[in-house]
Order: structure tokens, then C-alpha cells, then sequence
């Protein structure tokens, strides 16, 4: 019996899979990132399912109990936010699970760039302005390689999401006015999809000033930055009606 290591989402309940919401339903066991994991999720599971809070323990605390669990013949849920390719710290604990003798699946979930796009009802990926979506995080108390600061990353003129990066807001901004144009627009997007979402667009010259104003964005804030965000009239190619391709002729 496997370890089901779960994305839960970014936050509304109704954002998790079909997959995601089976697992959770039938686990005897479910160890959960509770300093993200909205908790509506969990009135999901079984009455007589066993939950543990996971945020005050450390990767052997929670490797235990699921290795422990499983040998004793229980579905274990490993349940983290969003989507569980990014950002998850799963591979450290797969590696132990695994090494233990326990087989382990993964269920993917709806990631917060992907909530956040949509509820700034935009798309990320702009006909011949960019085709690229840059997915990173500041350096801070976790390494980035140099070739992956923030600079050199920016300088692509992409698409561009921060995680975790919300402690370095400004330091951001600062590094960003040195590359990319100070018109070029910025949203912090802050618990997406949850109750009291909170989202504050502006410019690089601009979102500074205007993100005092909500004290309680903190570090697990989403920071987008690109193009992308005032696209109007470009329109792709797939359903222009002098574009032919297998399914279709153009018209002329």
C-alpha cells in the first residue's frame, strides 16, 4: 500500500481533484501542511481518520509516521498545498519513505500560479510577446544557483512568477527597475482562492508604495511581473482563419 503524497491546491476546497478527493475521504491517516492546507479540506476525511499537523515537525517526525502507519496496513495521506512539483520539499521525504520499503504515489493539485492567472482572468503565454513562464523564488535563507538570480532571469523579458519571495518584496523591485522597464506591470497575489484573498496590481515604480497599504500580505504571497498582465488584441494564430493546419483549411 502506498504513501499518497497530495496537492491540495491553493486553498478552495472545490480546487481539489476527483483523485485527490477520494484519497482524502478514505485515508485512516493524514499528516498535513497546517500553516497552509486549508482546513475545510480536511472536514473531508473520515471521522475516525487520524490528522497530523505536520508544520512543527521535522522530516523524521513525518517520515515516521507515515512508514509507521503504513506498516500497519493504514492508507497514509501526505497532504501539501498547491501543486506537489513545486515547492513541496517532497523529494527529501519520498527519498526516506522509499528507503524504508514503502511504495509511494503522487496526485497532483492546481498550483497557486495557476489560481492566481485565473483570477486575473489572464493567460500567460502571449502570442508573439512571450512563450515562456519563469517560475522561481529570491534567495534568502534557501540557495539559488547564480545563474538563476533574478536579474539574469528577468532580463528573458518572460512571463514571470515569484514564490516565496514576499520578504524580499522590495529588494525584488529594486533588482527588477535595473532590467525590465518601469511600467512593466506587477501583481501580489495573497491567498488565492481563499475567503480573504487579497490582490494588488501596480507597475515596478508603483506596487511598492501601493502593497504598505495591506500589511498583512506576508512571505507565502505570489509575486507576478510581466507583460502579460495588460495583454489586449493579440491573438494566436490556432484560430485565425488563414491558419491551416490538420484539422482545418484556411478560409480565404
Amino acid at each position: 500500500m502506498p504513501v499518497s503524497f497530495i496537492g491540495a491546491g491553493p486553498g478552495d476546497p472545490e480546487l481539489l481533484t476527483l483523485k485527490a478527493f477520494k484519497k482524502i475521504s478514505e485515508a485512516d491517516v493524514i499528516v498535513y501542511a497546517g500553516s497552509l492546507i486549508n482546513p475545510e479540506i480536511l472536514k473531508y476525511s473520515k471521522a475516525d481518520a487520524k490528522l497530523f499537523d505536520s508544520k512543527d515537525m521535522i522530516l523524521e517526525d513525518i517520515v515516521d509516521i507515515m512508514v509507521r502507519k503504513t506498516k500497519e496496513g493504514k492508507k497514509v495521506v501526505r497532504l501539501q498545498t498547491g501543486d506537489i512539483s513545486i515547492y513541496s520539499s517532497i523529494a527529501e521525504q519520498i527519498e526516506e519513505v522509499v528507503k524504508a520499503g514503502v511504495e509511494i504515489e503522487i496526485i497532483p493539485g492546481v498550483s497557486s500560479y495557476q489560481a492566481a492567472a485565473a483570477r486575473l482572468k489572464r493567460e500567460y503565454m502571449i502570442p508573439e510577446k512571450t512563450q515562456t513562464l519563469i517560475l522561481t523564488r529570491m534567495a534568502g535563507k534557501t540557495f539559488v544557483p547564480d545563474l538563476e538570480n533574478l536579474k539574469s532571469l528577468a532580463k528573458h523579458n518572460s512571463s514571470l512568477v515569484l514564490f516565496l519571495s514576499m520578504g524580499l518584496f522590495y529588494e525584488a523591485m529594486q533588482e527588477l527597475k535595473t532590467v525590465l522597464p518601469s511600467e512593466t506591470p506587477v501583481a501580489v497575489v495573497h491567498k488565492v482562492t481563499w475567503p480573504d484573498e487579497i490582490i494588488v496590481s501596480g507597475t515596478i515604480s508603483d506596487i511598492c508604495m501601493k502593497i504598505k497599504k495591506f500589511p498583512c500580505v506576508y512571505k507565502t504571497s505570489l509575486i507576478l511581473i510581466g507583460n502579460f498582465l495588460k495583454s489586449e488584441g493579440h491573438r494566436s494564430r490556432l484560430y485565425d482563419k488563414h491558419f491551416s493546419h490538420g484539422y482545418r483549411k484556411e478560409v480565404r
